[in-house]
């Protein structure tokens, strides 16, 4: 179970991942469609705008067909008082009253009718006077007029006498028998130019209806015929005065506005295609959605042409990481993205990075395999030099370790700086570190900063720890007033190294010559070149060392890795 749940886990980890084309076509559909969304809103808020206009457009239109209808009614009635009190009128004569009138309406389309109290028509300026005429048509407005002794105006009709469709104006008067009523009547196809005079929005209609719904009048467009019963708006009581409703029409929803006259009580009610009246929203949202295909198909391909730049880019640096994991020189490369430009710069400096420890590391792999055959040799010489010395075995086996340990500190020195060399400073305070007295003051070290190649580290590094071994057995350490002082200096082309001890009596000298001896004069003055010279003096010993930089110089000495290796 547990193995099994490792592999899960590892094959979690391992789950490919989504291209980056998916992210950018992700991102650009984050962008456009709240963008899309928010245009949405705001074509919703202009469209809702633009209807209040229409709306406040069409209802204006429609009062001032209304008025003008209005106008044209209430100049009737004007007109029908003024020859009331016409003087032949008042002295009965009829046929002066029909002369009066025919020439007080000639060209306004209007005509004067008189009854009297049966409804019995005693004069008709649409025929000639003394012509027979019949009842009344609209007896019952003209009942109404009676009642109500003001002008009244009916609804729309059909004219015994005029063969078509009219209104009138019934007006009562008194002492005048026997004419009881008189009345203007008018064609009702002669308010369609009061109805056309204002221009309705397009798309838009309108119609003059009586209280009945019966169309008087209504435009060109409507195709409504005179007389017929307009189907809208005969029951809609709830609906605000300038508000619009929409209602079914021949299996089509339309929109409709209304204004009532106070006057007259007729109504004019205009329509349109609700499907007209939303067209503008639709026609704007169906280019939305067109341009916001368009956009989403343009930046996806943009967005699918970076992600294959991308791609690319990406490609090469995997390949450029595998060649850095082979362990194979990498170069920066240009690439379109300065970030990705940056990473293969990045790589490009970490397998030169690479590089530069991979020869390190074979150039010290090569110094140790060379040192230790050096060093073999040297412990060798070491062991029987040592033993020359030596009284017992401890005493050998302690000499030997310490001059081991001294070999070893240097070569710790070398693998940890490498091909760049040993600051002599640290060299120094490594090597006489095992040997220092408590009191400071007795170890005195001084000198510049020089850094020397391996192979005059571990000679250096040797000869220091012999003469600090001899100080400690025989010199300057072995005293409680004793002290050593370590400086070095560079003249020209040479490093001056002096040793100096001093011990609180007088010098004695052993006799031999020792391990020490041997390493100072031989093993410095052989191997580097160096001029080793010993001076006694009555309170201590003081070695000097001239020491070529040449032969210190962290270049000297020092194989390049692609350099065939040398067999020495």
């Amino acid at each position: 179970m547990k193995d099994r749940s490792v592999q899960q886990g590892a094959e979690a980890t391992h789950r490919r991942g989504w291209p980056i084309a998916v992210y950018l076509i992700a991102l650009v559909l984050a962008i456009l469609i709240p963008a899309l969304v928010a245009a949405l809103v705001l074509l919703n808020s202009t469209h809702d705008a633009q209807q209040r206009v229409l709306a406040a457009l069409t209802n204006t239109t429609v009062q001032a067909m209304g008025q003008s209808i209005d106008r044209e009614v209430n100049g009737m009635a004007t007109t029908l008082r003024v020859l009331s009190t016409s003087q032949s009128l008042e002295q009965g004569d009829l046929e002066g009253f029909h002369d009066r009138a025919l020439s007080a309406l000639a060209g306004t389309g209007s005509y004067l009718i008189a009854v009297d109290d049966s409804f019995q028509q005693l004069l008709n300026t649409r025929v000639e006077y003394g012509a027979e005429l019949g009842g009344s048509s609209d007896a019952q407005t003209a009942r109404s007029a009676i009642e109500r002794g003001v002008a009244t105006i009916s609804p729309l009709f059909f004219g015994q006498t005029a063969q078509t469709y009219v209104f009138n104006v019934w007006l009562p008067v008194s002492d005048v028998a026997p004419v009881r009523l008189v009345t203007m009547t008018q064609n009702a196809r002669n308010l369609v130019p009061a109805l056309q005079s204002r221009q309705m929005p397009e798309g838009w209609h309108a119609a003059l209806v009586d209280t009945n719904n019966a169309v008087i009048a209504a435009t060109a467009e409507s195709g409504l015929e005179i007389g017929s019963i307009l189907p809208i708006r005969q029951n809609l009581d709830d609906v605000p005065e300038g508000g619009w409703a929409q209602e079914q029409w021949n299996d089509e929803r339309v929109v409709t506005a209304e204004w009532r006259s106070g006057y007259t009580g007729w109504r004019i009610i205009a329509w349109a295609s609700a499907a007209q009246v939303q067209k503008p929203l639709q026609d704007s949202i169906l280019q939305l959605g067109f341009w916001g295909v368009m956009i989403a198909m343009l930046a996806s391909g943009v967005a699918a042409l970076i992600a294959r730049r991308i791609g690319g880019s990406v490609q090469g640096l995997r390949l450029d990481a595998a060649r850095l994991g082979r362990g194979e020189a990498v170069y920066p490369r240009s690439y379109p993205i300065a970030e990705i430009a940056e990473v293969s710069r990045a790589l490009a400096t970490a397998s030169e990075q690479r590089q530069t420890a991979d020869r390190d590391i074979r150039f010290l792999m090569r110094e140790l395999a060379h040192r230790s055959k050096n060093q073999m040799a040297v412990i060798a010489a070491m062991a029987k030099q040592t033993a020359r010395g030596a009284s017992d075995i401890p005493s050998y086996v302690a000499a030997l370790e310490r001059r081991i340990m001294g070999l070893a500190r240097s070569t710790d020195l070398l693998l940890a700086h490498g091909r760049a060399g040993v600051m002599l400073s640290d060299l120094a305070d490594q090597q006489l570190a095992p040997f220092r007295p408590p009191e400071a003051s007795r170890l005195t070290l001084g000198g510049p900063d020089i850094r020397i190649n391996p192979q005059g580290a571990q000679i250096l590094g040797m000869a220091l720890h012999e003469l600090a071994t001899n100080a400690t057995r025989h010199g300057a350490f072995t005293e409680p007033d004793g002290r050593l002082e370590l400086h070095w200096k560079t003249n020209g082309e040479t490093l001056s190294m002096r040793w100096r001890e001093y011990l609180g009596r007088e010098l004695v000298l052993g006799e031999g010559t020792g391990f020490g001896t041997v390493v100072l004069r031989t093993m410095v003055g052989g191997a580097l070149g160096a001029q080793v010279e010993r001076e006694i003096h009555h309170d201590g010993v003081e070695w000097i060392f001239e020491v070529p930089l040449s032969a210190l110089d962290p270049d000297f000495a020092a194989e390049r890795p692609d350099e065939p290796a040398s067999t020495g």
